[in-house]
């Protein structure tokens, strides 16, 4: 395959990918000679790009050409689509275009249609925190690339620690790849916790911290976690998935439910020894509790996305939370 389509937003695992394609396809002593990224947001960015491929490589191996954030599959005008259909057909075999976007491609353009005829495509989606199972599957896959033996207790503190963040979690991993490497065991859960920087436990923490409707411990957290330049959204998002797994268990318990492995399944709970903990984190808390926290926390998300004052928001949203795990339980 000649021709490459990489998107999503998960840049961190994105620009790997990129890497080990440049370094599949170039000659290191060639490599100024026959590389070229180019900034393919308009149209004369695309067809720079789409000429360069077409011109034989320097020396050795192949030549590279990568088209970054580009828009083809947002919108394509005719002239581009037909550039676009001629050069992937005539494209020689010493040359290897990338084109990459953190946009979803638009299935229903031409232009999509034909990168799913010519090109290989790879999707580099951030995994949504609340998928915990997900989570400990890439967890656990990075893991056993880099050489590190983890216990499944430890996989799920590291999943824990780092949430969906790629780059936190290829960096903590380093970090205990260096000490695995001096004791040649598999790592606990007591040794991941020792080395490990967790900043979305902290985030598990707030979320925690508002269940109990503690106020002062929840601001405390939100300063913490902007001390240590959390992203307000990935806060946001630990903190929605944590009260979704609590809303899921405590509507299943309300109906009567009470196999843990039935529960584990509807709360998309990886590790159904989990369960108990979490009957005991909900059991002081009533339904209509954890039901009056949905539109709040969904005001939370949109408020943040469309540009909203993070610390602010995230300060005002808490307290609201806070103030209703604070009342009165409920039956």
């Amino acid at each position: 395959m000649a021709i490459y389509f990489y998107w999503g937003e998960d840049d961190f695992a994105l620009h790997k990918a990129v890497d080990k394609l440049r370094e599949s396809v170039i000659d290191p002593q060639w490599a100024s000679f026959n590389y070229d990224k180019i900034a393919a947001e308009r149209p004369e960015g695309v067809i720079e790009g789409l000429n360069q491929a077409m011109t034989p490589p320097f020396g050795a191996q192949r030549r590279l050409v990568w088209l970054c954030d580009t828009t083809v599959c947002q919108q394509c005008s005719e002239a581009l689509l037909a550039q676009l259909d001629s050069t992937f057909s005539a494209l020689p075999d010493t040359s290897v275009v990338l084109l990459t976007t953190r946009n979803k491609p638009d299935g229903r353009l031409k232009s999509t249609k034909l990168l799913q005829k010519h090109a290989e495509i790879k999707e580099f989606s951030l995994i949504p925190p609340w998928k915990e199972d997900l989570l400990a599957q890439q967890v656990k896959q990075a893991a056993f690339d880099l050489g590190v033996k983890l216990t499944p207790e430890g996989i799920d503190l590291l999943v824990d620690a780092v949430g969906n963040d790629t780059r936190l979690q290829d960096s903590e991993l380093r970090k205990l790849q260096l000490y695995a490497d001096s004791t040649q065991k598999t790592l606990s859960a007591e040794v991941v916790a020792a080395l490990v920087t967790a900043n979305t436990q902290n985030s598990f923490k707030l979320a925690d911290a508002i269940r109990e409707g503690d106020t002062g411990r929840a601001l405390a957290l939100v300063e913490d976690l902007i001390a240590r330049n959390e992203p307000p959204l990935v806060i946001a998002a630990t903190i929605i998935g944590r009260f979704r797994t609590w809303l899921w268990v405590k509507l299943m318990t309300a109906e009567g439910i009470r196999d843990e492995m039935a529960i584990a399944k509807a709360a998309e709970v990886p590790n159904p020894k989990r369960v108990y903990i979490l009957l005991k984190e909900v059991q002081s808390i009533s339904l209509h509790q954890l039901q009056k926290t949905l539109p709040i926390l969904l005001d939370l998300e949109v408020s943040l996305k469309q540009g909203s004052a993070a610390k602010t928001t995230l300060i005002a949203k808490v307290i609201e939370l806070c103030q209703i795990l604070r009342t009165v339980r409920r039956p």
